[in-house]
């Protein structure tokens, strides 16, 4: 019987397989006139058999000891046994990235389960709805792309109660229904309350995209904002009656601030699934009687990110009198959206490296700068000021110096109010309008801003309190940081203790960088344009190859009325 030494080494009697040669064996063919056979003698193959069995079980070093008999000799492994799953610090590590990727903005793990869970299911369980259902009322707007009207139900669908809004789309409805469907299941509080969408193709006029929403009220924040009692006419709608306050400064910033708090709050649910609405302006925000708070509508122009749908580098959808500088929501160098599901793994990269969302907080930057300034409530005195700050390249400070001299008593007042609080307001209003998009604040970071640390009108709900303070708690502010490090730099006072002086920390701020340039310099602006080549041939590329499918494939999913 074999042993086994401390060592690990084996003693006893060896294998009956190892060092043992194969006899040669002889073959004995027949060849017939039809096939050639070949055998073996029995000798041969009892041979042939013991050595593949010692091949393959012999020499299988490791396996357990049940497995591992050879003759009179058992191998055992000296490896550890294997306890499962096995917990390491760099495991961890990058399990969580993996899972906060999936989880970034705009959500690829979310945007799988909505795509192929979610909408499967809803489209089940929806009722559904045809032209000849509703009898058509009074007509609530008309636009380039569709036209809107107040409509009731007919008498075979008297069962269910309630007014509806239904759009006729010609163009773009395809789009503004993928939108609304996606934002009812993501953030269903952010745009009115969308009910159905559908196809008709048997129009002489072509095909007609029909959209249904319920009505919640015909209030605009632009008919609001064109009365010369706003803001107190927002506070009667919002909390149905007029607070026991003095009107004057401090009553209309508390109006305001809750405006502005419930159309951040909107905007980020829209932007925390992905679109990006890209014509944010009073127009397009409606006040819901039902919920008692601003909405946004009609996402024509919106893009969703998350999976590429009506996005098209090159093209922008806007009102120029709203509209950031920057135009574009990505950059043109932006290759066309791939497929759904690549797109859905890229996003988190693209939206990261734009940051699209920030095209969206310029308009509602101005939006506040018109409920703040009643004289940039006219749409003359808008262009006026969009080219005066223009002039200051995008700078509201700038402006400030340039109009403030020679203010009026509108811009003067209106000054008064954004300073309030040591002037939180205008903080706010400058780190929304900002040239590069880049600096801008986000809808989340805006929600976090001291601006809004008082109630306003309307108590927030539990919900809304929760997000709030997770806003604050992950949002950080470098400035004061960056400022004590300053100070700190300037008061170590001497070279000796490695610090700088005032006098030398003013001449570090006046310094400006050396233009000249050298051979490093001229490489990398060499490799810089060659990159700007290739990303442009690419992108290029990919348009080509998508202007042959026209046909969206998403645009299968809407249903048709023959």
């Amino acid at each position: 019987m074999a042993t086994i030494s401390p060592g690990g080494a084996f003693i006893g009697t060896p294998s009956p397989f190892l060092g043992k040669k194969l006899k040669p064996f002889s073959l004995t063919s027949t060849i017939s006139n039809s096939k050639p056979t070949v055998k073996l003698n029995s000798d041969c193959r009892a041979q042939l058999i013991d050595a593949v069995h010692n091949l393959f079980v012999g020499v299988g070093v490791g396996l357990p000891c049940t497995v591992m008999e050879c003759g009179d000799m058992i191998y055992r492994s000296t490896l550890p046994k294997s306890n499962g799953l096995t917990i390491t610090a760099p495991g961890v590590a990058l399990a969580l990235t993996a899972l906060s990727y999936l989880w970034a903005t705009p959500g690829v793990a979310p945007g799988f389960f909505d795509m192929f869970v979610l909408a499967f299911v809803e489209r089940l369980f929806r009722p559904t709805f045809r032209k000849d259902d509703f009898v058509l009322g009074k007509k609530l707007g008309e636009g380039s792309f569709g036209v809107v009207y107040r409509v009731s139900l007919s008498k075979k669908r008297s069962s269910e109660e309630g007014e509806y809004v239904l759009k006729k789309a010609t163009e773009y409805g395809a789009v503004e229904i993928w939108m609304n469907e996606r934002v009812r299941r993501a953030c269903g509080n952010s745009c009115a309350d969308f009910v159905y969408g559908f196809l008709e193709k048997s129009s002489k006029k072509g095909p007609e995209y029909w959209l249904l929403w319920k009505y919640e009220g015909e209030s605009t924040l632009a008919g609001l904002m064109q009365s010369k009692e706003f803001p107190y006419n927002v506070e009667t709608i919002i909390l149905g009656k007029v607070q026991d306050l003095p009107k004057g400064l401090e009553r209309e910033n508390k109006i305001i601030q809750t405006i502005m708090r419930q159309l951040l709050f909107a905007l980020d649910g829209l932007h925390s699934t992905g679109i990006v609405h890209r014509d944010i302006k009073p127009q397009n925000i409606i006040f819901s009687e039902g919920s008692r708070a601003f909405k946004i509508i009609d996402l024509g122009a919106a893009a969703d990110l998350r999976v590429g749908i009506n996005y098209i580098p090159k093209e922008f959808l806007l009102d120029p009198r709203y509209s950031a500088p920057e135009q574009y929501i990505m950059s043109t160098q932006t290759p066309s959206a791939p497929s759904a599901p690549v797109a859905a793994a890229l996003s988190p990269v693209l939206w990261q490296m734009n940051l699209p969302d920030r095209f969206d907080i310029y308009s509602i930057g101005l939006i506040f700068l018109q409920m703040a300034f009643p004289s940039l409530r006219s749409d003359s005195n808008l262009i006026q000021f969009n080219r005066q700050l223009k002039r200051c390249e995008y700078d509201l400070t700038a402006w400030r110096k340039l109009v403030e001299p020679r203010a009026n008593a509108d811009l003067r007042r209106g000054f008064e109010l954004v300073d309030l609080d040591g002037g939180i307001g205008w903080e706010l209003l400058t780190s929304m309008v900002r040239y590069k998009a880049r600096q801008r604040i986000s809808a989340k970071a805006a929600l976090a801003h001291p601006y809004f640390d008082r109630q306003g009108l309307l108590a927030l709900s539990v919900m809304q309190n929760l997000r709030m303070q997770y806003f604050r708690a992950t949002q950080q502010d470098y400035s004061e940081a960056a400022n004590w490090v300053i100070q700190l730099m300037a008061k170590s006072g001497t070279e000796k203790d490695g610090g700088f002086t005032e006098t030398q920390l003013q001449e570090l701020r006046e310094k400006e960088p050396r233009k000249k340039a050298n051979a490093q310099r001229n490489a990398l602006a060499s490799a810089l344009r060659l990159q700007r080549k290739l990303v442009k041939t690419v992108t290029e590329t990919m348009d080509e190859i998508s202007e042959g499918r026209k046909t969206v494939w998403w645009n299968r999913w809407i249903p048709r009325e023959e």
